[in-house]
């Protein structure tokens, strides 16, 4: 078999097969995997979410990750998000002619491992090669279904004044790791992506606060965004402690150099959690005795005040407006 990827693996014959067996069907085997047409799978016993993301992180290997592990991860944490125990994944490729084959099966190995972590099943996809230049190596859709919590209802219309705000570790660590990757700079630090699937964080703040008011992954935009995004949806403002923002130094450091807020930039690995202040120790003591929240922290408080807007009590004791964010995010991840 080739040691690249050839139009010929996305014509829909033999060699197609071939592509299938040796990279996918490998990796991804599991009872409900299909090669028919649809995956027939049990629905959900409850309410059941559902979401469907793309991928075209560049570079698609980073420290900490690549696009593999990321397509995983970016599908199940949405769908825990909403309190959904992720149940099932489909996966579809976009493969540049030339990609290499080693490559490729590295990216359908880290999907394997990541999957296993957070026990959702990869039951169909579906794989198309691109000409040489039409895409950047790989593109990955993934779409998934969670079976969601009884008694959870998550929504970003429901931030009350009085909420505790936490974050369940350091931000602003991937936007940081696709940024030094790319060698744009010439700035030479040693930061590693947080990418990682979220479920058992989300299984610790429910059992520790089962009315928790809100659950959102910090993604494109980071936590500033999605502050803004929530203050927004459900009218309220949002007090922020600048000092409580668990930041690693390596990325202050990088920010500091570039003039870049790290609260702004992209996280795969971090959730921001709203939950009544009373319950807040209990969440956070939760979520550090869990794989992925050990510098759980709380940040801040939603307000009546200043509707829609996030106040920042900086490190010297002042007042400021955290700006909006706006324009073209640095860097850009997808």
């Amino acid at each position: 078999m080739n040691d690249t990827v050839t139009l010929a693996h996305g014509a829909g014959g033999e060699q197609t097969s071939e592509l299938i067996e040796r990279v996918f069907k490998k990796h991804f085997s599991n009872p409900n995997l299909t090669a028919d047409d649809a995956a027939v799978l049990m629905p959900p016993k409850g309410r059941m979410a559902m979401t469907t993301d793309g991928f075209i992180v560049s570079p698609a290997f980073f420290p900490g990750g690549n696009i593999g592990k990321l397509s995983i991860c970016g599908t199940v944490n949405d769908l825990s998000c909403m309190g959904a125990k992720p149940l099932y994944l489909t996966c579809s490729f976009v493969i540049e002619e030339g990609f290499s084959m080693e490559k490729l099966e590295e990216i359908a190995a880290a999907m394997e491992k990541t999957a296993a972590e957070c026990g959702v099943q990869i039951v169909a996809g579906d794989t198309k090669v691109a000409g040489k230049g039409q895409v950047d190596g790989v593109f990955i859709t993934t779409t998934g279904v969670g079976e969601i919590v009884e008694g959870v209802e998550t929504s970003g219309t429901k931030a009350a004044p009085g909420d505790a705000i936490i974050v369940t570790g350091d931000v602003g660590r991937h936007g940081c790791t696709i940024l030094l990757a790319r060698d744009e700079f010439g700035i030479d630090a040693d930061v590693t992506s947080d990418c990682a699937p979220l479920w058992s964080a989300v299984q610790g703040i429910i059992e520790a606060a089962p009315d928790v008011h809100v659950i959102r992954d910090a993604t494109r935009g980071g936590v500033g965004t999605v502050l803004y995004e929530i203050a927004g949806q459900s009218q309220v403002g949002i007090r922020l402690n600048q000092t409580d923002v668990p930041v690693q130094p390596q990325v202050k450091g990088v920010c500091r150099m570039l003039g870049l807020e790290p609260l702004y930039l992209a996280c795969e690995g971090r959730l921001v959690v709203f939950v009544p202040a009373e319950e807040a120790e209990k969440v956070v003591e939760a979520l550090k005795a869990t794989p992925y929240g050990k510098e759980a922290a709380i940040i801040g408080h939603v307000t009546e005040e200043n509707v829609g807007r996030v106040i920042m009590t900086t490190e010297i004791g002042t007042q400021s407006v955290l700006p909006k964010p706006g324009g073209e995010l640095l860097p850009r991840i997808c």
